[in-house]
C-alpha cells in the first residue's frame, strides 16, 4: 500500500513497530521516524493500519500516539479492522484536536494490496470523503462511502464473516468431492461454472494444487492469517450480541477458527481450514 502511494508521487513519513519493515523505504529515501507522534508532527494526512482495537488505541491515544502532536486540520484515516465502537471513540478524540478521522478498512488481500486493487469501505464526515478518496484511490480500485464513522468497520465485519463462512463451505465441499473420488481441479472447475461459485472457490481456492499464486500453493504461508480471521469473527460476534442479530453460521465459523488457532494453524492463511478439516477425523 505504501509503495503504491510512492508510485503516485506522495512523499512518505513512516513508522512501524517492526523496524525491518521500514528498511526498504529508508533506502528509497523516505523518512522513517520513531513513533506515531513523530509522524503526526511531520504529516497532515495520516493512514494507519493495526491488527487490533487495542493497537489502534495505543497508536492514536498512547504516550507516543498521533494525538500528542497532531496538527489542526489533519486528515486521519484508519484502515485497521477494529470494533466500530472504538472507531467512534477515536473519532471523538481526534475531533477535539481539530482534526478529521475516518475509518477505512480494506478487503482484497495481499495480492490486491500489491496491485493497487483493494476495496476501501469508508466511514466518516461525507464532506471529507473526496479528500480521503484521493489518497485511497492510489491503493484501491473501489473506494466506497458507507456513512458515518464506524460504518466502514461495519461493512468490513460483515464481509469477513461471509468470507469465513464461504471459505469453510468451499473447503468442506472440496474435501467431500475428493473423498468421493473427484479430481480436485475438475471439481473446482465445475463449482466455478455452477451456482456454488464464490471468491473462495474461483480466486482463493483452499486446496493445494488447484491454483497457483495463492497460499494453498505455498503451504498456506502469507495471505490473511487465521488469527486475524478469528479476531474479525470475534468482532462480528460482539456486534451481533450488541444488535441482537442471529449469526448462527458466523458463530460456528468463529469457533472453527478459534479451534484452528489452538491447534497450530494461527500463523497459516485462513484457507488452511481445508487442511484442518482433512486432518481432523473426529468431526
Amino acid at each position: 500500500m505504501a509503495k503504491n502511494l510512492m508510485k503516485h508521487g506522495y512523499p512518505l513519513v513512516i513508522y512501524d513497530v517492526f523496524p525491518d519493515a521500514c528498511k526498504e523505504f529508508r533506502e528509497a529515501g523516505e523518512q522513517v521516524v520513531s513513533s506515531p507522534a513523530d509522524v503526526a508532527e511531520k504529516a497532515d494526512r495520516i493512514i494507519t493500519m493495526l491488527p487490533t482495537s487495542m493497537n489502534a488505541i495505543e497508536a492514536y491515544s498512547g504516550a507516543n500516539g498521533i494525538l500528542k502532536k497532531v496538527k489542526k486540520g489533519s486528515l486521519l484515516i484508519d484502515s485497521s479492522t477494529i470494533d466500530p465502537s472504538v472507531s467512534k471513540e477515536l473519532a471523538k478524540e481526534v475531533e477535539k484536536m481539530g482534526a478529521v478521522f475516518m475509518d477505512a478498512p480494506v478487503s482484497g488481500g495481499v495480492g490486491a494490496a500489491r496491485s493497487g486493487n483493494l476495496t476501501f469501505m469508508v466511514g466518516g464526515v461525507e464532506e471529507e470523503f473526496a479528500a480521503a478518496k484521493e489518497l485511497l484511490g492510489c491503493m484501491g480500485s473501489n473506494v466506497v462511502y458507507c456513512g458515518a464513522v464506524g460504518t466502514g468497520q461495519a461493512a468490513k465485519i460483515c464481509n469477513n464473516m461471509l468470507l469465513a463462512i464461504s471459505m469453510i463451505g468451499t473447503a468442506e465441499a472440496m474435501n467431500l468431492g475428493i473423498r468421493l473420488g473427484l479430481d480436485p481441479k475438475l471439481l473446482a472447475k465445475i463449482l466455478n461454472m455452477s451456482s456454488g461459485r464464490c471468491w473462495s472457490s474461483d480466486t482463493y481456492n483452499p486446496v493445494p494444487g488447484v491454483m497457483d499464486g495463492v497460499p494453498s500453493a505455498n503451504n498456506y504461508q502469507g495471505g490473511f492469517g487465521t488469527t486475524l480471521m478469528a479476531k474479525d469473527l470475534g468482532l462480528a460476534q460482539d456486534s451481533a450480541t450488541n444488535t441482537k442479530s442471529p449469526i448462527l453460521l458466523g458463530s460456528q465459523a468463529h469457533q472453527i477458527y478459534r479451534m484452528m488457532c489452538a491447534k497450530g494453524y494461527s500463523k497459516k492463511d485462513f484457507s488452511s481450514v481445508f487442511q484442518f478439516l482433512r486432518e481432523e477425523e473426529t468431526f
